[in-house]
């Protein structure tokens, strides 16, 4: 099921307030019932609420065993008592898990079954001779086993039709009919030894069978909880040591978000970054969607996130009038729960990770730990592919002009090749040029100001080309355009138009052979030659080198300023 909750339809509701009172006015009705007197009515509400209120958790699962004592009140009083006091349960095991507003639904679907259950169960009880009161275990033993069975099989269809309602994955009869095997196990003798206790010592018997059976299910409940924290911290382990393993940042990112909203319901995640003295988005994720610019820059001590930054604290809410005061600026629509953490790197904040869901009593405390440790591996893995991005790039660039260098363009060309004997290419075309006369501009005006031309030609190459293809120094003063799925009339087309632009538009740069080092206008040309595969080359070496060929037999020897194309 989605992360979007199920809103109760008029249908549900409808049907509920049908069924549920015209159920217990047949049940008060139609079968034999014993008053109750207030007391025990009392004794069996607080006894009912504490077992629901306190369910044994398994496998973040809650099992429901409240029936060893609703059983009692059947088998003592009968069967309107059972589903009084069946409703009162559900209501608390609802309290208990923190059912909200929008997930109100579920309440409704359980009402509605476990009425079901205990009607029909309880019917077939009575159609067996089973009647109110105390009676020996050889009166009681097949009406009540075949009682039990029947709620078995009831409480296993009634499963299926409920997920098939919610649109989940459902089959019937499936794994979890052992843990309602395993429940019916234990309600059967549990509340037979409550029922024939009570008649021998009165109230006494729900202190001796309550509070053992209260006390097991706490240790059950603090033994799962460890085991959660254990299975939390062991899986953050595991997707610490994957996101060092990333060498991207964009990939420690993807990784880092998609991971914390599989472990956490999370409907807004940011990741915000220390930049001069500010936090800034460094990435969004709203409700599955990036967002690129939904929190504008943040002040150390302003609202949630920079509080963190500034007390170096995690912080967690349940609902939103409990952060409505410390929130400040963008808040994403509809939060309620929120948990933000500090994360740091060699004991400094260089970062926040804030998540926030639409639903309340989402986050506990010791998710802050988990994290922790989480935030902890993502501060090294963001630093460290930080890094590599940062030493590839120097690799793969020229210093001076900022283009590829020829080292990432021959690989470049190599892959490109590649995908072209696959067929994953058409055709690949090599625009090549060189400037005219550069070693006068550097005897003129100072290697220097050659510099600042060879940076102002890459530019404007660079400004022309766009995402058509890809731009790189291939040496001194030449360049190399490289242009998948492009044909050579096309490649052609587009050379002149550099050609031109070039020719058109002087080149402006300090003369540092001058005493005064004044700018001065610099009239530039350049000679270009172009090649295609595969009609001109068979691989990547073949296919510069009759670029290269066409550059200086067809352009420079021509007479310079001009666009040739390799003939064979």
């Amino acid at each position: 099921m989605s992360n979007q909750a199920i809103k109760p339809t008029k249908l549900l509701i409808i049907s509920w307030l049908l069924i549920l009172p015209t159920g217990i006015y047949i049940a008060y009705r139609f079968f034999p019932s014993v008053p109750m007197n207030p007391l025990l009515i009392l004794v069996f509400l607080v006894l009912v609420g504490v077992v629901a209120y306190f369910p044994i958790i398994i496998n973040d699962t809650p099992i429901f065993l409240v029936q060893w004592v609703t059983l009692v009140a059947f088998l003592l009083h009968g069967l309107i008592y059972e589903i009084i006091f069946m409703q009162f349960s559900i209501l608390m095991l609802m309290f208990s898990l923190k059912i909200g507003k929008d997930d109100s639904y579920r309440y409704f679907i359980n009402s509605i079954m476990f009425f079901v259950i205990s009607l029909f169960s309880g019917a077939v009880f009575y159609a067996l001779g089973g009647k109110v009161g105390y009676f020996s275990i050889q009166e009681l033993i097949i009406p009540l086993f075949v009682y039990q069975i029947v709620l078995f099989i009831l409480n296993q269809i009634l499963l299926y039709w409920s997920k098939i309602m919610l649109k989940k994955k459902a089959k019937l009869f499936a794994k979890d009919m052992i843990w309602d095997f395993c429940t019916l196990v234990m309600i059967l003798p549990l509340g037979l030894a409550l029922y024939y206790l009570f008649e021998e010592i009165s109230y006494v018997a729900f202190l001796l069978i309550g509070i053992p059976f209260l006390s097991f299910g706490y240790v059950l409940r603090m033994y799962n909880s460890s085991e959660r924290i254990n299975d939390y911290l062991q899986r953050a382990a595991e997707i610490g040591h994957q996101l060092t393993e990333r060498l991207q940042v964009n990939e420690v990112l993807d990784v880092f978000i998609q991971k914390i909203s599989q472990m956490l319901p999370v409907d807004y995640a940011y990741i915000l970054d220390v930049k001069n003295d500010k936090l800034v988005l460094l990435r969004g994720v709203e409700k599955g969607e990036q967002q690129l610019n939904s929190i504008p820059p943040i002040e150390k001590n302003e609202g949630i996130s920079g509080m963190v930054w500034g007390t170096r604290k995690a912080v967690f809410y349940h609902e939103k009038s409990e952060w409505e005061k410390d929130a400040k600026g963008y808040m994403p629509k509809g939060a309620e729960s929120i948990i933000c953490v500090p994360i740091f790197r060699e004991k400094k904040v260089e970062g926040i990770l804030f998540l926030a869901s639409t639903r309340k009593k989402q986050y506990e405390k010791y998710q802050t730990s988990m994290l922790d440790i989480l935030c902890s591996y993502f501060g090294v893995a963001i630093s460290n592919a930080r890094h590599y991005e940062k030493t590839k790039n120097i690799s793969e660039h020229c210093s001076l002009t900022k283009l590829y260098n020829y080292r990432y363009f021959d690989d470049l060309l190599t892959r490109e090749f590649e995908l072209l004997k696959k067929g994953d290419r058409k055709e690949l075309s090599i625009i090549m040029l060189d400037i005219d006369y550069f070693k006068k501009i550097n005897d003129t005006y100072g290697h220097q100001s050659g510099n600042e031309i060879l940076v102002q030609m890459a530019k404007r190459i660079r400004s022309l080309i766009g995402n058509r293809g890809t731009v790189a120094r291939y040496g001194g003063e030449e360049f190399v355009i490289l242009l998948p799925d492009t044909n050579k009339k096309s490649a052609l087309r587009l050379a002149e138009i550099v050609r031109l632009t070039i020719a058109n538009r002087p080149f402006s740069t300090q003369n540092f052979l001058d005493f005064d080092e004044k700018y001065e206008s610099v009239d530039i040309t350049v000679s270009i030659g172009v090649a295609s595969a595969p009609n001109d080359a068979d691989d990547a070496l073949a296919l510069i080198r009759h670029a290269d060929r066409a550059l200086y037999i067809g352009a420079k020897r021509e007479g310079k300023n001009r666009v040739a194309e390799y003939v064979k």
